[in-house]
């Protein structure tokens, strides 16, 4: 039949149901994950040693985490990169860090292949594949694992937590934050924090009601629908902040130091089974005081440094124990695999004496004793920005040597628990099988019965390279089937192979040995091959755990061989080349998303722009210039970076123009107008010339003179003896027309957002608008 034949009621020949009555319907099929899937948890602690957990003999109370070794499984024998991005990327992907670009933190990646940064969208993350089996996932904490350039409101979003498979985020993207003035991220945007410490605020317990709503929200839609929950909480990271009633509680408990800290734990983990047979306490490090020699007051300060932390842990501990209950409350609790790991050793940081601000670790800049001294009753609190000393680190890790950031197994061998009541008949023994954190994804995954996923959004996906361990989990005695594992961070050099574990330190085992510290030294080709000839050591962790006894000597072809392996294993994952441990590699440029260029302009209202995506005022000459409008007594902030550990800040007080560098929260220099702001449109400048070079060695930028100008018109100028050198701030970041957290100055009280008309305020680079000759000489004639 043709249309022209065709008459209206008759069907048309060839075409069925042509209504919907006719029709049946096609419905896409629902997303639903397979019937009683588990939930997913992974809890990841940070700088957090193989000897700070209760369960793993350590006096700090932790009876939440306590609890899941009971009901679940303690293994002793877990490993991690000895550093956080690293181990996160490892965690999340599957893939070992190198692989993942991630060969340190993002913030001091270097663009060489496995050290740009930037995970491939190859190593899918398990997000994206639970995603794709019909889970919610959601990101909630520390993130750490967007390009550090990145991570400004220009994006890109795509390695940001809902670019990488994660439905939801609540938490911070860089290294660290502020407890009480945390720079949080609610899904892709910036946002303050829903209250103030004297409001009784704190981050954990905030991390923690974040992550119960989500679960909420999905489970009273859909409660069949299981859930990933990656809850990663900024503790035990430096600042220690913990209310001081937390702290108070371990009042006198660490009188007695960190070897007799070692020596109880030492024996409580043998006791508890934590540790193999035979293990031996590791040496006195050389880098740290005898605790019997340190004078009286150094001892009550470094006792105290150590009681916040213990608050500080057991706090965190509270507030996962509410997690936890509500996952018990609502039924979920059983048929959720729980995971709970630290992302390397604890952390040295603090240096040997501690410190209250650590930016003055990532300038060099050297600690004062008698500053940290003098801050004693307020360490917890928000004023600080406090870490212990070293001594504490290394007691930490009892009963490894050394910690954070080096690759004995004190920074590379962390507490890991497993709990999953429905899937693991075993409650409460210790597991020794070798594992890595580049198995957790293939675990889980096991745990699941699914497959890898050959394809991501349309990216065909790398191989994983971790192994399940899901094998272990009711037999004690099984082998492990991770037989090879590299270790790479800030070139020192590791190797695990069937039970051997060969070791190059860089500097040398200790920093006294080598007589170097961090950063000091770099690693050319000559003393590479030196390293190789003789830097190596060899220890039978089968069956010396704790590593005590180098057996290089009386094992030469082994080592060699051992050696051999890992350079394989290097080049197998992108290890090459190494790269020195140097802080100045904070200040290396590196690649934005616009173009370079010398003036930057700033509006109010918008989001915080972080440290590496604002303007790079350190050790150059620039100038500030805001175009305002006032009426009547307006006063606040116009632009400033940073907060209270150091930073900048360009405001108006009292009618007054006023400038302030917070140098590494010590000192602050002010500069203040002689004269009022004018009422009405007014163009406000300050200006910065160096009179010096930088002294990384010292810890100090460049000096220079400052300069404030109304209308072109100079009304003061002050010599600023004392700048950073390479970081302006610990997170957070440039704001224009308020201070976003902790205020930069103690002059005022954040946010103190401008209350005129601000209209944009310009940060120019190039150097060319420094000074106004006429301007100067108006100044001089007016003091005659």
């Amino acid at each position: 039949m043709s249309l022209k034949e065709y008459k209206p009621g008759r069907p048309f020949p060839g075409v069925i149901g042509r209504t919907w009555e006719q029709s049946s319907p096609a419905w896409p099929s629902p997303l639903r994950s397979k019937p009683g899937a588990p939930n997913v948890l992974f809890i990841i602690l940070d700088d957090t040693g193989f000897g700070h957990l209760g369960c793993y003999g350590s006096p700090i109370r932790t009876p939440n985490l306590d609890r899941l070794a009971r009901g679940g499984l303690l293994y002793n024998n877990m490993h991690t990169t000895a550093l956080c991005s690293p181990t996160r990327s490892c965690i999340l992907t599957g893939r070992n860090h190198h692989s993942n670009g991630m060969a340190t933190i993002t913030e001091t990646s270097l663009g060489y292949p496995g050290y740009n940064g930037t995970i491939p969208f190859e190593n899918g993350l398990l997000s994206e594949m639970l995603m794709e089996a019909g889970y919610n996932t959601y990101a909630i904490g520390k993130w750490h694992l967007a390009p550090a350039e990145q991570t400004s409101a220009a994006g890109p979003y795509s390695r940001w937590p809902l670019g990488r498979g994660f439905e939801r985020f609540y938490g911070f993207l860089g290294g660290d934050t502020h407890q009480y003035y945390p720079d949080l991220v609610h899904d892709n945007h910036a946002i303050r924090a829903p209250a103030t410490p004297e409001e009784g605020y704190h981050l954990t317990p905030d991390l923690v009601e974040k992550a119960i709503d989500c679960i909420a929200d999905s489970k009273q839609v859909a409660p069949d629908k299981p859930f990933f929950l990656y809850f990663a909480t900024g503790a035990m990271h430096a600042p220690h902040h913990v209310p001081k009633e937390w702290a108070d509680r371990y009042a006198g408990q660490f009188d007695d130091g960190w070897d007799a800290y070692r020596q109880r734990v030492f024996q409580k983990q043998l006791e508890l089974g934590v540790l193999p047979k035979g293990t031996q306490l590791s040496r006195h490090d050389p880098d740290v005081q005898d605790w019997d020699t340190l004078p009286p007051e150094e001892k009550r300060l470094y006792a105290r440094m150590m009681e916040v932390f213990a608050g500080f842990l057991e706090h965190t501990d509270h507030h996962i124990g509410q997690l936890l209950k509500f996952l018990e409350d609502t039924g979920e609790l059983d048929n959720t695999l729980i995971m709970v790991l630290s992302d390397n050793g604890a952390s040295a940081e603090g240096g040997p004496h501690g410190s209250v601000n650590e930016l003055k670790f990532f300038n060099n800049t050297p600690e004062s004793l008698e500053q940290n001294m003098a801050a004693i009753d307020g360490l917890g609190g928000p004023k600080y920005f406090n870490h212990y000393p070293w001594g504490w680190a290394w007691a930490g890790d009892t009963p490894f040597r050394r910690w954070k950031r080096e690759v004995y197994r004190g920074g590379t061998t962390d507490p890991f628990l497993v709990h999953w009541p429905k899937g693991i008949q075993a409650k409460g023994e210790v597991r020794s099988q070798y594992a890595h954190a580049i198995d957790m994804v293939p675990t889980v995954l096991d745990c699941l019965g699914l497959e890898p996923l050959a394809e991501i959004r349309g990216v065909t996906q790398s191989p994983i390279e971790g192994v399940s361990f899901k094998h272990t989990f009711n037999d004690a005695n099984v082998e492990s089937r991770h037989h090879t594992q590299y270790f790479e961070m800030f070139s020192n050099r590791a190797l695990y192979h069937d039970g051997w574990r060969a070791v190059c330190p860089f500097p040398g085992p200790s920093f006294t040995e080598a007589g170097e510290g961090f950063g000091e030294s770099t690693l050319t080709e000559d003393r590479l091959r030196e390293l190789d000839a003789q830097g190596w050591e060899l220890y039978r962790v089968s069956e010396d755990a704790s590593e005590t006894k180098n057996v290089a000597q009386e094992n030469r072809g082994k080592l060699i061989e051992m050696i051999a392996l890992w350079y394989a294993e290097a080049g197998r994952y992108q290890v090459l080349p190494l790269a020195s441990p140097t802080r100045a590699v904070f200040a290396q440029e590196r690649p934005q998303i616009t173009q370079d260029r010398k003036r930057y302009v700033y509006r109010p209202r918008t989001s915080p722009t972080p440290e590496n995506a604002a303007v790079h005022v350190l050790n150059r000459p620039h100038t500030i210039t805001a175009e305002v409008d006032l009426s009547g007594e307006a006063e606040g902030v116009l632009l400033c970076h940073g907060g209270l550990t150091g930073g900048y800040t360009f405001f108006i007080q009292g009618g007054k123009l006023h400038y302030v560098y917070n140098f590494v929260g010590e000192q602050e220099f002010h500069i203040e107008s002689a004269v009022e702001v004018p009422r009405g449109r007014s163009e406000l400048k300050f200006s910065f010339e160096p009179t010096g070079k930088p002294d990384l060695k010292a810890g100090r930028g460049a000096p220079g003179r400052g300069r404030l100008y109304i209308n072109e018109d100079l009304v003061a100028q002050s010599d600023i003896p004392a700048t950073m050198p390479l970081i302006l701030s610990l997170g957070e970041g440039l704001t224009c027309g308020r201070d976003e957290n902790s205020a930069v100055s103690q002059l005022y009280t954040a946010p103190f957002e401008f209350t005129g008309t601000l209209f944009q305020v310009t940060v120019d680079v190039s150097g060319k608008h420094l000074r106004d000759a006429k301007a100067e000489q108006k100044a001089a004639m007016a003091k005659q």
